[in-house]
């Protein structure tokens, strides 16, 4: 586009265009050397050969606006997908380790099964010395049936779980007895027989999978509790007389039943019923 400018010797104005922006020359008016401005266009009033730049329109202020708007979004943009992944990956962590206690339960019902394959009857809740004085779980009794057998070989069945003898071997952690969710000390199980009279884990009883009459899908063996503070050979568990502990997991308690199915219990189910293994009560479990 044209320049217009002014001479400031004789304040002749000219306009001559944009290619000869910079270039100097006589003026043609007076003869003085000029020299043409690069091309900004005149504004306002002003001396001779002055030209002023016009007011800013405000374009750079509204980048700067859009740049800090851009730069605020993005650092946000971390901790949205965090406040959004955080619940979701818990609930996956969760889930997991739901899953592998279930599992655990199952191979604790294999286990029982197994024993009873071969000693006729399974094992039971409490193993005590020929005076009835209680030396053990029955859970040490299914030691070999879980891969344990050379822990199993060390234990000394004439002694308590908390004698010199078996101490050191009873503080160890068993990952098959603990339900990964449960944050008790070490030798803590989260899995304990129902006992009292008329369960799987009667006191003084052997019992086989015949004496079963309410059916092996809804007799109840073993439950898992959070926090229980009971060592896993330690020959106390879970009396069915008394209120059921609450689980590891917002679901519930999980149960593991005579069939070796494990199924979770939600808190306030009645389950009375249920732990006795002739009782002939209904049985219903939702």
């Amino acid at each position: 586009m044209p320049i217009s400018y002014s001479c400031p010797h004789c304040g002749k104005q000219f306009s001559v265009a944009d290619q000869y922006a910079g270039q100097s020359g006589p003026c043609a008016s007076c003869g003085q050397t000029i020299t043409i401005p690069m091309g900004m266009p005149p504004y306002g009033a002003g001396p001779a050969g002055y030209y002023a730049p016009k007011p800013s329109s405000g374009s750079g202020a509204s980048l700067a606006t859009v740049l800090i708007l851009v730069i605020v979004v993005l650092l946000a943009i971390p901790a949205v997908l965090a406040a959004l992944l955080i619940p979701a990956v818990g609930a996956a962590r969760q889930a997991a380790r739901r899953s592998q206690s279930s599992n655990n339960m199952k191979q604790l019902g294999l286990a029982m099964h197994n024993y009873h394959d071969v000693h006729g009857c399974f094992p039971p809740a409490v193993v005590t010395d020929a005076n009835g004085n209680p030396l053990f779980s029955g859970r040490v009794l299914l030691m070999p049936y879980l891969g344990l057998n050379r822990l199993y070989q060390s234990w000394d069945q004439t002694q308590a779980w908390d004698s010199p003898a078996n101490q050191a071997l009873s503080q160890m952690l068993i990952p098959m007895f603990r339900d990964p969710q449960d944050e008790g000390a070490p030798g803590q199980t989260s899995y304990l027989f129902v006992t009292g009279k008329g369960t799987m884990g009667e006191a003084g009883t052997k019992v086989s999978m015949g004496e079963i009459t309410d059916g092996t899908s809804y007799t109840i063996m073993f439950v898992e509790v959070k926090g229980s503070g009971i060592n896993w050979a330690e020959p106390r568990d879970w009396d069915a007389s008394t209120p059921l502990p609450p689980g590891n997991h917002q679901s519930g308690n999980l149960v593991g039943f005579a069939d070796g199915s494990v199924r979770p219990l939600a808190p306030g189910t009645p389950i009375q019923a249920a732990t006795t293994r002739a009782g002939g009560e209904v049985v219903y479990l939702p």
